[in-house]
């Protein structure tokens, strides 16, 4: 057995938000870590659009992390309004989505939430542009080894893989795969929408504006500074991309193509594709099978993405956040690292699998199967 003391070597694979997470907890209770990641710097790629943070998951997360007060400085609490309106006339309807039961849950944007938890770190906790290829348990010892896409090997009393949706640490205690859903997101954005598009910016609202039809939806969302970060959601076969001949370097012919998706639509919703200032990106959505389960191994764990990765509606870093305070505080209360992290699997394992049913079944009633 290791103990969970001061000098357990930690290691967290993956600088996102649950791993980053885990980190602040583990410093602020005097342990060291470490934080291996990918990316050259927190710079290297766009963060994505606006989360709400949750009362009883990436609220407590951010307690736990003694980060909340700095979240309640940069979140917007007008962000979390909803509001449907019809395709084809962009004539407010019923929200038919999930109740919230009144709980606040305030937006910020994911890079502000990233920058938040980065800063508090000590420096050099995270070695940016180190790559991992995977994780190796060591058997009997109860430790892991991470090998290096360099070529390098270190070894630890513990490795997490925080390492997102393709991680590599998750070989070492799962089979488990993720598959392709079903649905397809694709991306693009409007800047300065209160000055440059004020008609779609009364459109939206203050938070997030949604219209959905056969198999076929449309979130706009406010992001901070103005910016409407919009997602369409399709029904599609995995490889549709391919069967429509579409190159999403050729933004046109992207636009083009969506229009034509698109056209029964009311033309104040079509706005955002016509007149969208960044390109199109697509990401097929993926999912860990409901529920991804595994038998403990010593020396190694999974949080957030990596651990039960599922389709993107308001959980996914919620949890990770949760998962990464709630390993953090394992690992200062109990007396080893292996005590720790089976107190840690016996919970999230079990509420992460209700949350990705959960999810799935939202997934399917927001674009139900038979209406592509």
């Amino acid at each position: 057995m290791h103990s969970a003391a001061s000098d357990t070597r930690v290691a967290i694979v993956g600088a996102g938000l649950g791993g980053l997470t885990c980190a602040r907890v583990l410093q602020l209770h005097g342990r060291s870590v470490t934080v291996f990641e990918r990316e050259t710097s927190p710079d290297d790629r766009p963060q994505g659009g606006s989360l709400d943070m949750h009362p009883g998951t990436g609220q407590t997360a951010l307690r736990a992390a003694g980060l909340y007060e700095g979240f309640r400085t940069l979140c917007r609490p007008e962000g979390q309004d909803w509001r449907a309106v019809d395709p084809a006339t962009a004539i407010p309807v019923p929200l038919d989505m999930p109740d919230d039961d009144g709980e606040e849950r305030p937006e910020i944007d994911r890079g502000q939430l990233r920058g938040l938890l980065l800063d508090s770190l000590a420096p050099g906790t995270v070695r940016w542009g180190r790559a991992v290829r995977e994780a190796i348990p060591n058997g009997e010892e109860g430790t892991c080894g991470l090998r290096f896409e360099d070529g390098g090997r270190e070894d630890f009393d513990l490795v997490v893989g925080a390492d997102g949706a393709w991680s590599r640490v998750r070989p070492a205690v799962s089979d488990g795969v993720p598959g392709y859903t079903g649905v397809t997101f694709i991306e693009t954005g409007l800047d300065d929408c209160d000055t440059r598009h004020p008609t779609l910016a009364r459109l939206v609202g203050s938070g997030t504006m949604v219209a959905k039809d056969n198999g076929t939806a449309l979130f706009a969302q406010r992001n901070s500074n103005g910016h409407i970060r919009v997602h369409l959601a399709l029904r599609a076969p995995r490889d549709w991309q391919e069967s429509a001949g579409l190159n999403f370097a050729d933004t046109e012919a992207v636009r083009e193509y969506l229009l034509k998706r698109y056209e029964s639509w009311d033309e104040s919703l079509r706005y955002v594709l016509r007149h969208s200032d960044s390109g199109f990106v697509h990401r097929r959505l993926f999912a860990l099978p409901a529920p991804h389960l595994w038998e403990h191994v010593p020396g190694v764990t999974l949080l957030g993405d990596a651990a039960h990765l599922m389709p993107p509606l308001g959980l996914g870093a919620n949890l990770a956040m949760l998962d990464g305070a709630e390993l953090a505080a394992a690992l200062v209360a109990e007396p080893d690292v292996d005590a720790a992290v089976r107190a840690y699997e016996n919970v999230m394992l079990p509420r992460s699998g209700t949350h990705a049913k959960e999810c799935a079944a939202g997934l399917d009633h927001l674009l139900p199967p038979t209406g592509c």
